[in-house]
């Protein structure tokens, strides 16, 4: 089934102990079709400056990522530069350039709006708001935050909860949301304001899935070496959702294989910088490292 997203598609420097990149594909959009594009048709809307090399998006075309929703402005395009330690968790932001982002109104074309199953990166909650004005009845809406839109844009975030299904954000972001310390009152506090599925990332620690009274946790993948944890989470996200909008099924335990699928695809994306691994990899590889998790937390009771 189509899969709609509604994000940034920038252009990164990263600087990592292992390495960096400069001027590389880049954004929530981007990482999240670069993932999902592997499971399901993607329909890909956001703005890119004149600037911006558009040629290197064929790639995306060439493995289902549509972009006849992707806007051209005059000016230049969203640029971030920054820089991991040691602790790869944490990226020290040096320079955000919005660019003609900042002007940014997402239209959805009209062949995209009956997408049963949407993803709103991670955007200004009002304009998310909007894009669900404009889309007509999903089976499934999830959507992505970050500390600067908790702090400066929270009664809008708060009403874009009652009106989505699932949530995925980190365990600091869950706590500033929340107030809460634990991650079970935490993902208990966003459900009561209206999301059915709470995802709570805890980078190289793995991720939470809280849905109703249950609980499902996944491993991080062990990888020997890590080069850019940039775009991990949407890498996540795109893996999760792709899976969901391949299958049409939400059921308990196809949302735990959703899960793995993102896992799986976040293990990927941090392997090589940008986009590049993501673009790399076949349906044989992610199945592969699918069986791979399943080993990671099979074991036999002892009777």
């Amino acid at each position: 089934m189509p899969l709609l997203v509604v994000g940034s598609v920038a252009l990164d420097s990263v600087e990592t102990p292992f390495g960096k990149a400069d001027e590389v594909l880049g954004g929530s959009a981007t990482f999240f079709s670069a993932s999902a594009c592997h499971l399901t048709p993607v329909q890909l809307v956001g703005v890119v400056g004149s600037d911006y090399p558009v040629d290197k998006l064929k790639a995306l075309e060439a493995k289902g990522v549509d972009l006849s929703g992707l806007e051209r402005a005059e000016g230049r395009s969203f640029r971030w530069r920054g820089r991991y330690r040691h602790d790869l968790n944490a990226a020290e932001t040096l320079e955000t350039h919005l660019g003609v982002f900042s002007n940014f109104s997402p239209k959805i074309p009209a062949q995209f709006r009956k997408a049963p199953f949407v993803f709103l990166g991670n955007i200004d909650p009002r304009l998310q708001l909007d894009v669900l004005t404009q889309v007509e009845r999903p089976k499934l809406v999830a959507c992505d935050t970050m500390n600067f839109w908790i702090e400066s844009r929270r009664p809008d975030l708060v009403k874009l909860l009652e009106r989505v299904d699932c949530i995925t954000l980190n365990e600091g972001e869950a706590r500033q949301l929340t107030d809460r310390y634990n991650l079970i009152r935490a993902a208990k506090w966003i459900m009561g304001h209206g999301p059915k599925l709470v995802i709570i990332k805890k980078g190289e620690h793995g991720a939470f899935m809280f849905t109703g009274d249950t609980v499902f946790f996944a491993p991080a993948y062990p990888l020997e070496e890590v080069f850019d944890p940039t775009g991990a989470g949407d890498a996540f996200a795109g893996g999760f959702m792709g899976y969901l909008a391949r299958s049409g099924d939400l059921s308990q335990a196809n949302l735990r294989r959703a899960v793995i699928y993102g896992s799986a695809m976040g293990s990927f994306a941090v392997e090589k910088f940008s986009i590049e691994r993501l673009l790399e990899i076949d349906l044989k590889q992610l199945a592969a490292r699918v069986a791979d998790f399943r080993k990671l937390v099979a074991f036999e009771e002892e009777v």
